[in-house]
């Protein structure tokens, strides 16, 4: 029988570790390699350009790699339910393969598509390699459901076996027994397309800071394990100014686009510290960046509104405020803050930004200053962010905003004192607002306090060059911690947990409780009194912190009296 195999390249943009396209060559006669892009979803999607021009740079590697084995990268336009019955038929495949989804949506995708291939008589084989773990073995180890604190979740993949070791890069060899030719006109039919033709304006675009592709992926990598300093430490490395720009041992966005393979970074980091450290199995603490990826994976992989509020059984319900032109003033760069503005500057030009940085543009933006939802926050940095996928950028954002899984309400970030810490000369500053590149370090993180004399000697007046400071940080952030204290009060209450109970957990840990209990579908009841609450406080425009304190009781009181006996 002739096996015509196509494998279908999603995520994994990359030629090792990759065990779906392995069984794509497995006794194969022909082997295509697909890239299906939808040129009105370029145009449609909340995806900005510079995450598009990674994709597309990865793609380019990607078929390029395929060149020297004799093989080209397909890239089809259109979707996948309308391009494959066309495919299948054109090139009489009897296997698909691609590598599994763990985000809801894409599990139904998949699903259709298994469900199409299986009435084309089209054998179809998943294998992961996307996540280091089996991500339903961790939630059945934990009583089927999602953990949802990082430390029962690094307790359950205590007791799991390690990952499966990498495979190896596909060689010529393979390649050769199922050789596929390439059409003369495969460029004109199945070329990768420019930034131009799908919609996007390019003078003017800088130079990429991050290269896409897996050929980048893996010389970062190995740039990375030689600062064996920091692989073979426990502790994470001091943050300074240095670490605020883009590093050329940065990892993140080719992970997310899957140019390099998570199990590959594991076992690297892991065999380089047992060299190094002579001991026989590493720390969990060493694989943190790439626990907290999985964390959130497997949080979100069951709850298909992990993006959102509505319906997300594990987000606390808080009422934000709704307020577009102060959310388009964080988005671009102009909250009067130079420690937030510069940060924003740097994640529009680069697509990249430190994770501290992110905390810092997070809590300002959500109960730290603005009180604007998080879900606001998440959906720029699904514009701009170059590593943010579905996941984790979800999670991250519901972190940071406290609305699951961290309940530290009470910490937020200064938008002056946490920069000055962090690079006290304010070159950062300096280098992504350069109109205030002539204000002495004194004033750099608040020119709203330098005098006019010095203002106008550094050719930036506060209110004219630059804009003043949209919201008075201390007033807002004690007004917001307020706030916070109370939807956590009532949340304790309706949980049945006493007042020292609340105290203990707030003090104790930085998690909120699992939300996902439900009993007797008493969640569901608070959950539409919580919406009624949320509309009360809207239409009420408090003046100061005992007036809301006093209404938020006195409301809730009036609309949920079952729950205050």
């Amino acid at each position: 029988m002739v096996v015509n195999s196509v494998h279908w390249f999603r995520k994994g943009l990359r030629l090792h570790d990759n065990p779906a396209l392995q069984e794509a060559l497995n006794g194969a006669d022909a082997v295509r390699c697909v890239y299906i892009l939808d040129p009105f979803f370029a145009g449609a999607a909340n995806v900005g350009i510079n995450r598009w021009r990674f994709l597309l740079e990865a793609l380019e590697d990607l078929d390029s790699s395929l060149k020297k084995l004799n093989s080209r990268l397909f890239v089809v336009r259109g979707q996948p339910t309308d391009v494959f019955p066309r495919l299948f038929k054109e090139w009489n495949v009897t296997r698909l393969t691609f590598e599994y989804d763990p985000e809801p949506y894409g599990k139904e995708r998949d699903g259709a598509i298994i469900k199409m291939a299986q009435e084309f008589g089209v054998e179809t084989i998943v294998r992961n390699s996307h996540t280091l773990y089996n991500l339903d073995r961790i939630i059945e180890m934990n009583n089927n459901s999602p953990p949802l604190t990082f430390k029962r979740f690094q307790t359950i993949v205590s007791r799991l076996e390690l990952p499966r070791r990498p495979l190896p890069p596909i060689t010529q060899q393979q390649m050769d027994k199922c050789h596929t030719k390439i059409g003369d006109n495969h460029d004109q039919l199945y070329s990768i397309p420019s930034l131009e033709e799908l919609g996007f304006r390019t003078a003017g675009l800088p130079p990429a800071v991050w290269r896409g592709g897996e050929s980048q992926a893996l010389d970062r990598l190995s740039k990375h394990l030689d600062k064996k300093v920091w692989v073979t430490s426990l502790e994470h490395p001091r943050v300074n100014t240095c670490s605020l720009y883009a590093s050329p041992t940065g990892l993140s966005p080719y992970l997310r686009f899957g140019c390099l393979s998570c199990r590959v970074l594991y076992y690297n980091l892991r065999e380089l510290y047992m060299k190094v450290r002579k001991r026989c199995s590493p720390p969990l603490s060493l694989f943190g960046q790439l626990l907290w990826r999985e964390f959130f994976y497997t949080a979100a992989t069951n709850n298909p509104n992990f993006d959102r509020m509505d319906g997300n059984p594990i987000c606390v319900q808080i009422p934000w405020d709704q307020n577009p032109e102060a959310l388009a003033k964080w988005a671009e760069g102009r909250t009067g803050f130079p420690w937030i503005d510069a940060i924003m500057t740097q994640l529009r030009q680069e697509g990249w930004i430190h994770h501290l940085a992110r905390h810092a543009v997070a809590c300002f933006l959500t109960r730290g200053d603005l009180w604007i939802s998080w879900e606001s926050g998440m959906k720029v940095f699904e514009e701009l962010l170059l590593d943010a996928d579905w996941s984790v950028n979800a999670g991250s954002w519901m972190w940071l905003s406290c609305s699951a899984f961290f309940q530290q309400f009470f910490h937020c970030y200064c938008p002056v004192g946490f920069g000055r810490r962090t690079d006290p000369t304010g070159d950062y500053i300096r280098h992504y607002i350069p109109i205030l590149k002539d204000y002495p370090n004194r004033y750099i993180y608040e020119p709203w306090n330098a005098p006019e004399s010095l203002q106008k000697a550094a050719n930036c007046v506060v209110g004219v060059d630059y804009p003043k400071p949209m919201i008075n940080h201390a007033e807002s952030s004690r007004l917001n911690i307020e706030r916070m204290k109370q939807v956590y009060q009532q949340l304790s209450h309706y949980r049945g947990l006493s007042k020292s109970s609340y105290q203990r957990a707030k003090c104790a840990t930085p998690f909120i409780p699992d939300l996902t209990i439900q009993e007797g579908g008493k969640l569901n009841l608070i959950e539409m009194l919580w919406h009624d609450l949320k509309k009360a406080v809207h239409a009420r425009k408090t003046s100061s912190l005992a007036e809301l304190k006093q209404f938020s009781k006195d409301e809730w009181t009036k609309i949920s009296p079952q729950c205050c006996e």
